[in-house]
């Protein structure tokens, strides 16, 4: 069963009961108003008949009916308490020799009762005479209802058409209403299956109601999804691609060394080499994936401490004055003394992938300058160098895993960015930091770390 059904027939009984409560309280409303004029009406007969009664000499009660107004479907009888009728009005063919009510002429006080039956249904007033504190008869005064029964069939009636009317009519209100609310479901349905038969994440669900209820937050909700989820498998392919291509090159250099060594049956000191330097190089590409695997799942957990941020950038200089060698100089300006909250380790790494990513792109000869200073609450570490620049178009995307770059700072080169300044970025982020670069092509690139100072 469909949920337009489902909700249809919820709401169309809801409705029907809800009615059904209505009519039943409008029936029983009307019938205690009917039974209240019909009281009404008795109550005045009974004060009339009492004034017009006599007792003659034989106990017998006498009603003179001449001064008495009786409706046409009032009849009276007087019985005695022996069960003998000594009066009547009216000639109501059921009760020519019976009492209207023969479980009342007994009784001590006045009493209101239904008779009912398949061929009359009367209203019966009965009430004890008295004379010198005894009962000597009761007068029972009756009504015809068949008046009566015949408003509440109408009425009934009436209820009842009206229920299956609006029944029906809300049925359909609520049909076509669920049609037209539910036409976005099932476009995300439809589209649902479009992507899987498809594999196209590109498909968005069209809506043109309004944007802030119920419908139109879920179709939203479900198009920033399908756009995340589309984006997430276009960078999954990317990482993909740039991975494989990433390895194709250590790997090719390493077999090519391989095959010439074997071809030459000796050893080569140089393709050992080659092969050594591409065999660290892919540990280095592994570990650093494995490091944003375990980034990303949560699973990488960062020792913080006090961090003295002077002396490890002091110990990141001579570090990377061993590295660059003769090839270019590296500086250390000024150096305030900042403590920081973070992890030294991981920050060391940080700082060590920036200041070698500048020797590497700097052309020999250049110069790199490293500086720590204090601005308000936050330390900031500045890593600038003298090469070639990124272009502009690329500085948006340089903390992208594996963004290939058509103008690289190796002149001319395509190159990728690798996940060295990925993982800085991360690393930074955790921290609580950020890192900005500015870069002029032909100038150069200042790379700028800021962190929040250690609040103790």
């Amino acid at each position: 069963m469909s949920l337009r059904l489902r909700l249809t027939m919820l709401y169309a009984t809801l409705m029907g009961a809800i009615l059904f409560v209505m009519g039943m309280a409008l029936l029983m409303v009307v019938s205690i108003l009917l039974l209240n004029q019909i009281d009404d009406q008795l109550e005045p007969v009974h004060k009339s008949i009492v004034e017009n009664i006599t007792v003659n000499q034989m106990g017998k009660v006498e009603i003179n009916f001449a001064n008495i107004e009786l409706g046409p479907d009032v009849y009276v009888q007087v019985w005695s308490v022996v069960g003998e009728l000594q009066s009547s009005f009216g000639n109501f063919e059921n009760f020519e020799n019976k009492p209207f009510d023969p479980n009342s002429l007994r009784i001590a006080h006045p009493i209101y009762r239904n008779l009912n039956t398949e061929d009359w249904h009367i209203r019966v007033l009965s009430i004890p005479l008295e004379q010198r504190r005894h009962v000597i008869a009761v007068l029972q005064i009756a009504s015809d209802m068949r008046v009566f029964d015949e408003i509440r069939a109408n009425l009934l009636d009436v209820i009842t058409i009206i229920w299956i009317v609006a029944v029906l009519f809300s049925g359909v209100i609520v049909w076509l209403t669920l049609g037209q609310s539910l036409k976005p479901l099932e476009a995300i349905t439809k589209t649902a299956e479009q992507i899987n038969r498809a594999d196209d994440l590109s498909r968005r669900i069209p809506y043109y109601g309004p944007a802030n209820n119920e419908i139109g937050n879920l179709v939203g909700s479900f198009n920033q999804t399908l756009e995340r989820l589309e984006t997430l498998f276009t960078s999954q392919q990317r990482l993909l691609a740039d991975v494989s291509h990433e390895l194709r090159t250590p790997l090719t250099v390493i077999k090519g060394n391989a095959d010439l060594m074997r071809r030459m049956k000796s050893l080569d000191m140089e393709s050992l080499t080659s092969i050594d330097q591409e065999a660290g190089r892919l540990s280095r590409l592994v570990g650093g994936l494995l490091l944003l695997a375990q980034a990303e799942s949560g699973k990488l957990a960062l020792a913080m401490h006090r961090v003295e941020l002077d002396l490890l950038l002091t110990e990141v200089f001579q570090e990377m004055i061993v590295l660059a060698g003769n090839r270019v100089r590296v500086h250390l300006n000024e150096i305030d003394q900042v403590y920081v909250n973070g992890d030294r380790d991981r920050l060391k790494q940080v700082l060590i992938n920036l200041v070698a990513n500048a020797i590497q792109y700097t052309p020999q000869g250049g110069d790199i300058f490293l500086s720590l200073d204090t601005i308000k609450e936050q330390a900031r570490i500045i890593c600038r160098d003298t090469g070639p620049g990124i272009p502009a178009e690329d500085l948006p995307h340089i903390f992208e895993r594996f963004y290939r770059a058509e103008k690289s700072r190796t002149r001319g080169k395509t190159t990728s960015f690798g996940l060295g300044l990925s993982i800085a970025n991360w690393i930074v982020e955790r921290h609580g930091g950020r890192i900005e670069v500015n870069s002029r092509e032909g100038v150069g690139t200042t790379f700028a770390i800021w962190l929040p100072l250690w609040s103790g």
